[in-house]
């Protein structure tokens, strides 16, 4: 991420699609970076809201009924880089909220009310980024909050016929592409090595920047 950053021009605007956490061993590290980063430069930074930051939310407001599932998809690695072991999806009601004390003791000062202020998209004239979806057929006003952070089942083939094009993560997809009205920069990053991001230019031009783990 850190290499990413290097890469883009000082005179970007740099929006982060989420899933900041759940992905690879140091997920403490990006939220307290990314935080770092954006709360000093926040004319030039945004960072979205991803659903692995709904479920880690989910798991702080209520782990007795939401934390097995988000210790199921990566919440384990996440605690963990918080220095927070010992958790497991079989716990008791009781543990698991003994878990989320613990948890959010270990949270930097602020840092919980950072992702929850987390905006769930951003917009400058046809171009919109957005975590994972934008369901096609709803104007993007108009859009729900489980297209946004968790995907739409026409969204990855059913191109818009409103001019808006919508860049996101979430979904895995290699080479990165600009199709269907859509510009797709997740390259899974904690398994493949590669991290990408888009330039998008006003005159419509699309390239792509990317930096490897190693």
């Amino acid at each position: 991420m850190v290499r990413l950053f290097d890469k883009i021009d000082p005179g970007d605007h740099i929006i982060t699609v989420g899933d900041y956490v759940d992905r690879g061993e140091k997920s403490a590290d990006v939220l307290r970076w990314l935080m770092a980063q954006q709360t000093a430069n926040p004319d030039r930074i945004t960072c979205l809201l991803g659903n692995h930051e709904v479920m880690m939310l989910e798991f702080l407001d209520d782990p007795s009924e939401k934390g097995a599932r988000w210790l199921h998809h990566g919440g384990l690695q996440t605690l963990a880089s918080f220095g927070v072991r010992g958790a497991n999806e079989l716990m008791k009601p009781d543990e698991l909220i003994a878990v989320r004390d613990r948890f959010r003791a270990a949270l930097p000062t602020g840092l919980e009310d950072w992702v929850r202020s987390l905006p769930k998209h951003w917009s400058s004239g046809n171009l919109w980024v957005v975590h994972a979806a934008a369901d096609p057929a709803v104007a993007m006003s108009e859009q729900g909050n489980r297209a946004l952070l968790w995907g739409s089942s026409t969204f990855l083939n059913v191109p818009r016929t409103d001019g808006i094009w919508v860049a996101h993560g979430h979904t895995v997809i290699e080479p990165p592409e600009q199709k269907n009205s859509r510009i797709s920069v997740d390259t899974g990053a904690y398994h493949s090595g590669r991290l990408t991001a888009a330039r998008c230019l006003p005159n419509g031009e699309v390239y792509f920047i990317q930096a490897t783990h190693g």
